[in-house]
């Protein structure tokens, strides 16, 4: 059974942790990227063990190279969300762009 990870500054990821997902508190860059990998890694000869990362904005936003190296596998899906700071539109312009890919036509 597949899990759903949550990564991001503390304060952004604890609120999930009440909803039973997995959460990874990060300080830096490098933690960031290191725990990123370490979750997407597929586990022994199958698939990534969690189908799903949240990951913040403000962390996305230092990590493109990073996420963009999962943009087309099917696990995990890689779902920016707004951190504690609000939204900087990351996630939604990440949406526009994956329906546009999609249809093959903006329908904004």
């Amino acid at each position: 059974m597949y899990k759903i990870a949550v990564l991001g500054d503390r304060d952004s990821v604890l609120g999930f942790k009440a909803l039973g997902l997995d959460i990874f508190p990060v300080e830096g860059t490098e933690e960031a990227r290191h725990t990123l990998h370490k979750l997407a890694k597929p586990a022994a000869g199958s698939q990534s063990e969690y189908a799903i990362i949240y990951i913040t904005e403000q962390l996305a936003a230092v990590l493109k190279a990073d996420i963009a190296r999962y943009k087309t596998s099917v696990t995990p899906a890689v779902i920016l969300i707004p951190g504690k700071g609000g939204s900087l539109g990351l996630g939604a312009q990440a949406l526009q762009s994956a329906v546009e890919r999609a249809v093959g036509a903006d329908i904004g």
